[in-house]
């Protein structure tokens, strides 16, 4: 079953994001499609919690681009 035929999960945390990015990209080139890059993990956090964190915002573009690719998977 390929990833197109299944619920991609949403990332909720670095290692499960990264781990839908792997999923992703290597279906991609499986089937030879050209998908846009991911976006770079965040280098500015402060570790301090903070209420909008750019985790947070992060975590919100990695759902955006695997919802591109589901599209060109599909």
């Amino acid at each position: 079953m390929s990833i197109a035929d299944k619920d991609l999960p949403v990332p909720v945390d670095l290692a499960s994001a990264q781990a839908l990015i792997e999923a992703v990209q290597l279906e991609a080139a499986a089937r030879q499609l050209a998908l846009r890059m991911p976006p770079p993990e965040p280098t500015t956090c402060c570790g301090r919690g903070c209420n909008g964190c750019v985790w947070e915002g992060w975590l919100a573009a990695v759902a955006y681009w695997r919802d591109e690719a589901a599209l060109l998977l599909a």
